[in-house]
């Protein structure tokens, strides 16, 4: 009885060893792995395989530390942008809190539309009434009075579409790569039509 009592916990102890193994071979995977979130597609494969031809010194496309740039665009790239653009729904929040301070808005385009919930006749008024509502909205304050205003804003602001901080509304396989960029030496950048004092805070 002895004997098969210390069997069953020798095999035992080999299948817990055994699955431990699995465990740290499934773990040394998912960490070795650079893209995790991303599918085992054929970007993720030419993005490593890049990666690797110019961070290897003897390649002959190797490039030198301090030449590795990677330029990346913002908007529906690294956060949100539908229904809209964040910036923009900053302004149309900007326009409802400032309303009180600016009675003729109520009767005067593109401010109406914003007050009144028209985005038909916002989008009526084209990029001239875009660039009014960031010009009123954006202006007469300082750098530092700009960066207060939208860092209270994106601490609260939620997004229509789907009702979350925009802070929570960013893309999880574009910041592996940028991790991973930066890991291997890029220098990494973010290039936007939107305003850097608003992206920045």
């Amino acid at each position: 009885m002895l004997a098969v009592h210390d069997f069953l916990k020798s095999a035992q102890r080999g299948a817990v060893a055994i699955a431990a193994a699995l465990l740290l071979a499934v773990s040394a995977k998912a960490q070795s792995d650079p893209l995790p979130s991303w599918n085992d597609t054929a970007p993720k494969a030419a993005i490593v395989a890049f990666v690797e031809k110019v961070t290897t010194e003897n390649s002959p496309d190797f490039v030198p530390e301090p030449e590795r740039i990677a330029v990346f665009d913002n908007d529906g790239t690294l956060w949100v942008e539908h229904p809209m653009y964040t910036q923009l729904a900053f302004a149309l929040d900007r326009v409802k809190a400032e309303a009180a301070a600016h009675p003729e808005w109520k009767d005067k385009q593109p401010f109406k539309a914003v007050l009144e919930g028209d985005m038909k006749a916002l989008a009526a008024a084209g990029e001239k009434g875009l660039v009014e509502l960031i010009m009123e909205t954006h202006a007469d304050m300082t750098h530092d009075e700009f960066q207060k205003v939208v860092s209270e804003w994106i601490a609260t602001a939620r997004d229509p579409k789907f009702n979350k901080l925009y802070t929570e509304l960013v893309y999880q396989p574009m910041l592996e790569l940028l991790a991973y960029l930066r890991a291997n030496g890029f220098k990494t950048f973010i290039v936007s039509g939107g305003g850097i004092e608003f992206v920045r805070p």
